[in-house]
């Protein structure tokens, strides 16, 4: 399945995309995508439904990020090899966990802000995990049992406040719609190896990633293993899993960075895709 929320900010309604690409809504059948929607009864109720006997969703709404409620949006950072090299940093030998506030969380269309006064506002598209079965001290041979599926992720960064004011990652990771969620969250039954997945980003038509999930340093049942020695997860929380080479920090002889006025295009393999324009933050 592909559920997804539509709507204007802060009124998104539940919904399903049919096989023909047309929003069904769920509004019915749950309250959001989002907390126990996500778990394994739930979602096993809502496979059997024929979408046909869903209310059929008119025109092109806006769709918001996939998942609803989100309590925790963690980051795993460093998690493909050659992104690593790029950023001019070691191969990590555990993952390097930060956090994105989940105020920064917004649809996979909605404009990316560019913060007052940023000259490094970067791109990374990033594999989306979503909790559905919570739990803590999770066995790496049971993990993906916690997983109720899959999402693109455009992991936005400012780079000045990310690796030059101090401190930790998260300063220049949790801006205001650094987090675009979306454009559904596809259910784990429908993606057989989320490790044999291809995804990609271009700025104003210019690809600049272009990777695979196979190269990732830390493989999801891993990840899941290991964020649950740190926290217990609960359904719903977001886990986003790294990002291949081609960020701008990264491109030689010079980096290239966001400026307002640019659309960036980013999708994984059977997962959507999301397309965002870059305005100026008030």
């Amino acid at each position: 399945m592909k559920l997804l929320r539509y709507g204007e900010k802060g009124q998104e309604k539940p919904g399903l995309l049919d096989a023909q690409g047309n929003i069904r809504d769920l509004s019915s059948l749950i309250a959001d995508v989002a907390g126990s929607a996500l778990d394994a009864a739930s979602l096993d109720t809502l496979s059997h439904i024929d979408p046909a006997s869903l209310p059929l969703v008119s025109g092109s709404p806006r769709l918001g990020a996939c998942v609803g409620q989100v309590g925790k949006f963690i980051c795993i950072g460093l998690n493909y090899a050659d992104h690593a090299a790029e950023s001019g940093m070691a191969v990590p030998t555990e993952p390097v966990l930060f956090n994105k506030w989940t105020s920064a969380i917004c649809g996979p269309n909605d404009d990316v802000e560019i913060p007052r006064h940023s000259t490094k506002t970067d791109w990374e598209v990033e594999l989306g995990v979503v909790i559905g079965k919570g739990g803590r001290y999770i066995d790496e041979c049971n993990a993906m049992e916690h997983v109720a599926g899959y999402c693109v992720i455009n992991d936005v960064s400012e780079r000045e406040w990310q690796l030059e004011r101090g401190g930790t990652w998260d300063k220049g990771k949790g801006f205001d719609t650094f987090g675009p969620l979306g454009p559904w969250l596809v259910t784990r039954d429908e993606i057989p190896d989320p490790h044999q997945l291809n995804l990609w980003l271009e700025v104003d038509g210019h690809r600049y990633q272009n990777g695979n999930t196979r190269t990732m340093v830390f493989q999801i049942p891993a990840l899941i293993a290991y964020l649950s020695r740190c926290m217990s997860l609960q359904p719903g929380d977001v886990i986003s899993t790294g990002t291949p080479p081609g960020v701008g920090l990264g491109i030689k002889p010079e980096p290239v960075f966001l400026r307002a006025g640019q659309v960036m295009r980013l999708g994984i393999e059977g997962l959507g895709e999301q397309r965002q324009r870059t305005v100026q933050a008030d």
